[in-house]
């Protein structure tokens, strides 16, 4: 790309002010607004029956990435074509406007897509914008190139290589580019092609995190070869973070690639209804390292992917979600076996998350030392609704059919035998 930098002797904002007293820069706004319109209409073409928010419209056609990289395209050709024949000031301040635009808006749309609610997603966001405002004035003013010499001159010392404040900026936005065209392809491919060729969600997340993984690491080592960064170096890194891994990391490095495991073996899967440790709820995210599950309460358990590969774990969606429930009742040793056989059928059968079939059972358990004890047994086949309600509907029925046919539900009963003392009047 050819260098649009200030003529000697005048910066280019001087330059743009005479030419406003001069009033010799209307053909320079028609052609930037020329360049603008036509830009508008590409994107309204390409982009009039599109769906949802992408990356190059945005959510209003011009807040995307594609209107101001056209924009750019004609302003910059349009800069070229007449700068060999006169000044085009304007243009030339409108390039670097457009070029920082295009790039922030390439920033905030892929982290809105792939980050869509990250708070450091936001601030890096605005951090970039900040620069690239800073870099497109800094252009303007003629004062760019200075101020990257000043940054070329100073250095570090890294043992006993020298390297330079330029050097370290270009690595740093050359990685972030890479990061971010890698995320990019990646939402792309998990939404494109994985939405349709993979059905299930957990091994769609497992292929997505593996495609980004490999996209980001592919990525990060060509930004830095670019920057001239030795690769060869990494590998006594490599070998470093090896040892590190199997001694002080090996309980987190455990974690993810148990995380892997349950994702590739799907012996849980987002949504299941399972039992961790006394814990019940819904696996509501399979992370790398952790498996976030969420009771019906709404507390949420953050459980280490390790702990499900090593300990049983209750899945209750797995194969069959059918569940057996039961619950407990006593009752006077003058009550009717069979009419309160009776009763807690009906009281099972009459609760409506109880299944038909298979259909209510009544057991006589014990003969307790207060009563008779009958389990009432029932299934259900949506535990992921809870099962604390279904029992205490079937408890309330149970006592409302008792006391209806004036059945008593004993109390603690106790004997008490008092001897008399020797010698007692």
């Amino acid at each position: 790309m050819t260098r649009l930098a200030p003529a000697d002797g005048m910066d280019e904002l001087g330059r743009l002010i005479q030419q406003l007293d001069r009033g010799a820069t209307a053909w320079e706004l028609g052609t930037l607004a020329a360049a603008l319109l036509v830009a508008f209409g590409i994107c309204w073409l390409i982009g009039r029956n599109r769906r949802g928010e992408s990356v190059w419209f945005g959510r209003a056609l011009v807040d995307g990435l594609l209107f101001p990289l056209l924009a750019l395209v004609f302003t910059y050709t349009a800069a070229l074509v007449y700068g060999r024949f006169q000044t085009v000031p304007l243009l030339r301040i409108a390039v670097p406007v457009l070029l920082a635009l295009a790039g922030i808006r390439l920033l905030a749309r892929v982290f809105t897509l792939v980050f869509p609610r990250s708070a450091l997603a936001r601030l890096v966001e605005r951090l970039f914008s900040w620069v690239a405002w800073i870099a497109a004035a800094l252009w303007i003013l003629g004062l760019l190139q200075p101020v990257l010499a000043e940054m070329e001159a100073i250095r570090f010392a890294f043992g006993k290589s020298e390297v330079s404040l330029l050097t370290i900026l270009q690595g740093v936005l050359s990685s972030g580019l890479v990061m971010v065209l890698a995320l990019w392809v990646s939402a792309a491919l998990e939404r494109k092609v994985l939405h349709e060729a993979v059905a299930d969600l957990s091994l769609r997340k497992v292929a997505s995190n593996a495609i980004r993984a490999v996209l980001l690491t592919v990525g990060f080592l060509f930004a830095l070869s670019a920057v001239g960064v030795d690769l060869t170096a990494l590998s006594v890194l490599g070998g470093a973070l090896g040892v590190g891994l199997g001694f002080g990391l090996q309980k987190l490095a455990a974690n993810y690639v148990s995380g892997f495991v349950i994702l590739a073996e799907r012996s849980l899967r987002i949504g299941d209804t399972v039992r961790v440790d006394n814990f019940e709820g819904i696996v509501a995210d399979i992370k790398t390292r952790y498996t976030l599950i969420r009771s019906l309460g709404g507390r949420e358990s953050v459980v280490p992917n390790e702990l499900l590969i090593t300990q049983r774990i209750e899945n209750l969606s797995l194969a069959d979600p059918r569940v057996l429930l039961s619950t407990d009742v006593a009752v006077s040793y003058d009550a009717d076996v069979d009419q309160v056989r009776a009763i807690l059928l009906e009281a099972a059968r009459g609760a409506p998350r109880v299944m038909a079939e298979p259909g209510p059972g009544v057991q006589l358990v014990r003969f307790g030392a207060d009563g008779l004890e009958f389990r009432l047994g029932f299934w259900i086949d949506d535990p992921q609704n809870g099962s604390g309600n279904v029992v205490s509907d079937v408890n309330i029925r149970v006592l409302k059919g008792l006391r209806a046919a004036n059945i008593d539900i004993p109390y603690p009963q106790r004997v008490v035998h008092m001897a008399k003392a020797p010698g007692a009047g």
